[in-house]
């Protein structure tokens, strides 16, 4: 699946219920995924880690789309390595 699929599914599934809870209560569940994905990664747990990444792009994908922002024309920004120095990899000081 793409990123724009991903968050098309998103929007599909969830859209309804995020419009009616909003966008700060829906950065606030964001914010909390990020959370328990560091606590994933201090446990060092494979499939905790996978789990949190999974919920945590789903809620990113949720927040862009209550925002109007395209997550794949957002990514373009990186498409050509670091958008600073355009190095692949970044050789910024």
């Amino acid at each position: 699946m793409d990123l724009r699929g991903f968050q098309d599914l998103m929007a599909r599934t969830y859209l309804e219920r995020d419009r009616k809870r909003g966008r700060w209560p829906t950065f606030a569940w964001l914010v909390e995924e990020v959370g328990e994905l560091s606590r994933a990664m201090r446990e060092d747990d494979p499939a905790s880690l996978r789990e949190e990444f999974s919920d945590l792009l789903a809620w990113l994908a949720s927040l862009a789309n209550l925002c109007g922002v395209d997550l794949e024309e957002a990514a373009k920004k990186y498409s050509a390595g670091c958008p600073q120095c355009g190095g692949i990899p970044c050789s910024c000081p």
